[in-house]
């Protein structure tokens, strides 16, 4: 008899458990004025109403039935859903305090243990988000010294496309490790060598576990905490990889605390390490050990993994849309011509931004957005939602909104410009989110994405290898990342 595996055991335990309380109904005390939804059924809630790969696709259609503001069951887990740019500009920007918080999922304690950046509330969340955004600031953010980073790197990049030598290859590692080495020399102020087998191993954890985060496994898990602890599955995997990636961040914090110098400043771990040297008397001091290992797990993870998949999506689109790589082309060779691409260039490149823009929507990178939660009792679109609800701001839903994008579901650049080929930007535009919990990094990326992109497209034109059919649909992730896929770069001098 073959061995059933954990979403067949945990399906019969609850079909079991559903069968002894099918006789008995279920009075849920909704608050009045709560967000409608579908009905929710005894145990799993509404898990069938779902498609647990991609359920930003379900959110699509029940918006359609149930409105902008509407709610869900997952187990025992309630969330209320927000669709369209409207609604969800007026609750992240609107009632911004209110919808400000993280829920705490278990999978998320898991991979963060509650410290770091991207998924903490309160004060921990507050001053760790100050530092951030004032060290990166300090360390280059927006600044020539952290362009010429950039540009080295895509030169990097350039040379190792170069060697295949317009053969076919998978680009996902190279890309990844490239853009990682940029949030890598903020951080420990160097690089990695492509090959490195430690850069490669921790970029594998990060993008093992940011895929884990998307499966139907991680949304049992966050449903039934209790039951799944005790199952087998790719959501167990999470702790024991993050605690090797926070083991290899404490050797080197451990061995920079002998070297620190406060008049030396070389990366975000010697700013961290003297904060934590200044307020060691604090007891109420958040900088610790704890939140710097988790702080530098998001930073690596948000540095790289959004920016590597967004390129990744650009050269796939440009395969599959040769004439708008051909207009890009022309663009780069009128503006640039052959010396490196500076960001200044950017203004003068319309067709070229309104492409790097039209990928990043169509792409649609967080396409749940990360996860909110009310830090408080709120009323939305006429809705009462209470406190501690989980909250989905779907991206999906604003990138993909006909009131402002005319073509929705297709590729198309001219969404970003005007009759006259000038780029004018569209408020609907947020792959970064809005309000407080917006990306801190937000800045960097965009950097890098015009960077690494008008460097790759001066140097190269990509084809798909011959006989390949280019497919646009994304895999299963937290993010949404292009299939795995080859690409051809033919160099273009």
């Amino acid at each position: 008899m073959l061995p059933l595996d954990p979403v067949t055991i945990l399906l019969s335990i609850i079909v079991c458990i559903f069968l002894v309380t099918v006789l008995f109904k279920e009075k849920e005390d909704v608050p009045q004025n709560y967000p409608p939804g579908p009905k929710p059924l005894p145990i799993i809630g509404n898990m069938l109403d779902l498609d647990a790969n991609k359920p930003y696709l379900s959110f699509q259609e029940l918006a359609k039935k149930y409105g902008p503001v509407f709610s869900i069951k997952i187990g025992a887990l309630k969330m209320v859903v927000l669709c369209g740019y409207d609604t969800v500009k007026e609750a992240l920007v609107n009632h911004a305090d209110a919808f400000a918080d993280r829920p705490i999922l278990p999978s998320l304690l898991d991979a963060t243990r509650g410290y770091g950046l991207i998924f903490t509330n309160g004060n921990n969340w507050k001053s760790m988000r100050r530092f951030t955004i004032s060290a990166l600031r300090d360390f280059g953010m927006g600044q020539q010294t952290l362009e010429d980073k950039i540009n080295e790197e895509s030169n990097s990049l350039v040379q190792t496309f170069k060697s295949y030598k317009g053969e076919p290859f998978d680009n996902q590692a190279r890309m990844n490790a490239a853009v990682a080495n940029i949030i890598i020399s903020i951080i420990l102020g160097h690089r990695f060598d492509y090959d490195d087998p430690k850069l490669h191993r921790l970029l594998t954890i990060i993008m093992n576990n940011i895929r884990i985060m998307g499966t139907p496994m991680v949304l049992l898990y966050n449903a039934f905490p209790s039951l799944m602890r005790w199952l087998p599955g790719s959501h167990k995997t999470i702790r024991p990889t993050m605690d090797e990636f926070n083991s290899f961040v404490r050797e080197v914090f451990t061995k920079q605390k002998d070297q620190l110098d406060v008049n030396d400043q070389r990366n975000l771990i010697d700013c961290f390490l003297i904060k934590q040297k200044e307020e060691k008397t604090n007891s109420e001091s958040y900088f610790h050990d704890e939140n710097l290992t988790s702080l530098v797990a998001d930073l690596f993870a948000a540095g790289m993994e959004t920016t590597s998949t967004t390129l990744r999506w650009g050269l796939l689109l440009m395969m599959k849309y040769p004439e708008v790589q051909k207009n890009v082309q022309k663009e780069i060779e009128t503006v640039i011509g052959s010396v490196e691409p500076q960001l200044v260039h950017r203004h003068q490149m319309p067709y070229t931004d309104a492409v790097i823009h039209e990928i990043q929507r169509f792409a649609n990178i967080l396409p749940t957005n990360g996860p909110h939660m009310t830090a408080q009792d709120v009323t939305l679109k006429g809705f009462f939602i209470p406190k501690g609800i989980q909250v989905v701001p779907s991206l999906t839903s604003v990138l993909r909104d006909e009131k402002y994008f005319k073509n929705p579901d297709e590729f198309y650049p001219e969404h970003f410009l005007d009759s006259d080929g000038n780029f004018v930007n569209n408020e609907a535009f947020i792959p970064f989110s809005l309000g407080r919990r917006s990306c801190a990094g937000e800045n960097l990326a965009k950097m890098e994405l015009f960077l690494f992109f008008t460097k790759l497209l001066q140097n190269f034109t990509f084809k798909a290898p011959p006989g390949a059919k280019l497919d646009l649909t994304s895999a299963v992730s937290f993010t949404s990342t292009p299939k795995n896929h080859e690409i051809c770069a033919i160099p273009r001098n």
